[in-house]
C-alpha cells in the first residue's frame, strides 16, 4: 500500500496521523499543532482517508539554511544593541 501523507486518524485519537507505506506513524496532528503519539498496537481497519495539504503549495512555508540572510559580525554594532536595549548599568562607578 502506498499510502503516504496525512490521513484522518484510523484510531480516532487524533484528527489527523501521517502515514508511511500504508502504516500508521507516531506523528499526528490536532488543528495546527502537531505531536508524537505512537499509534495502538492494534491494527486499524477501512481505507485511509486522505487529508489536503495545508502546507504552502509553492513551498514559501519551508526555509532553507542557505536562505539565512547572513551579515559580518560586528562586536561593537552588537555591544551597542544590547546597551540600547538594556540600558547603562546604575551600579557605582
Amino acid at each position: 500500500m502506498d499510502v503516504e501523507g496525512w490521513y484522518v486518524d484510523p484510531y480516532g485519537i487524533h484528527e489527523a496521523r501521517w502515514m508511511s507505506d500504508g502504516a500508521a506513524t507516531a506523528l499526528v496532528r490536532d488543528g495546527t499543532a502537531e505531536g508524537n503519539d505512537p499509534p495502538p498496537a492494534t491494527p486499524f481497519t477501512g481505507e485511509p482517508v486522505p487529508l489536503p495539504d495545508i502546507g504552502a503549495p509553492d513551498g514559501a512555508d519551508l526555509l532553507r539554511a542557505d536562505d539565512a540572510d547572513v551579515r559580518e559580525f560586528d562586536p561593537q554594532a552588537e555591544e551597542d544593541s544590547a546597551w540600547n536595549a538594556f540600558g547603562a548599568s546604575s551600579g557605582g562607578d
